[in-house]
């Protein structure tokens, strides 16, 4: 039984594990999109989002937590300068996790995450979403109500 186990192992012993998820994290923080499986993303996820939410903080504490888990000075730096210039008024929810199929050599699940204010394509349609005009369904006043010389005459010819 798997009783109270949060994290997934991902096949490797804790210090193989920690090592890739840094290194994963450094590639996606410099590239702003990385393949890899879904497993191992979605446990990226999980330890790169608490290190974004850290970086909104531009303090040296902060960059001193966020280096511990990084230890890149490049990637610390680009997450400081220019992510958390981004992210800073979302609330969460920094990466986007997008399946792109199965891989052709062992039939693994692969996927892309990336960054979610990073993606120029998206960004351009939702900004020319919001740019379209809004209009109503209604357009004009309300219909005159029927007088009672009308409402009769239609009474009369009904029976």
């Amino acid at each position: 039984m798997r009783h109270g186990k949060k994290n997934n192992h991902l096949g490797r012993k804790e210090g193989h594990r920690s090592a890739m998820l840094s290194n994963m994290a450094i590639s996606l923080i410099t590239h702003k999109r990385i393949f890899t499986t879904v497993a191992k993303a979605k446990a990226l996820r999980v330890f790169v989002e608490p290190i974004i939410t850290r970086s909104k903080a531009d303090s040296t504490h902060s960059r001193r937590m966020v280096f511990a888990d990084l230890q890149n000075k490049e990637a610390v730096t680009e997450l400081f300068r220019e992510v958390a210039v981004k992210v800073a008024d979302r609330p969460g929810g920094y990466t986007r996790i997008i399946k792109t199929g199965n891989r052709q050599g062992d039939a693994a699940e692969m996927c892309m995450i990336e960054l979610v204010d990073f993606n120029e394509n998206l960004l351009k349609d939702s900004s020319s979403k919001k740019a379209a005009k809004t209009t109503r369904r209604r357009g004009g006043k309300k219909a005159t109500p029927k007088t009672d010389t009308d409402s009769n005459a239609t009474s009369t010819t009904e029976e």
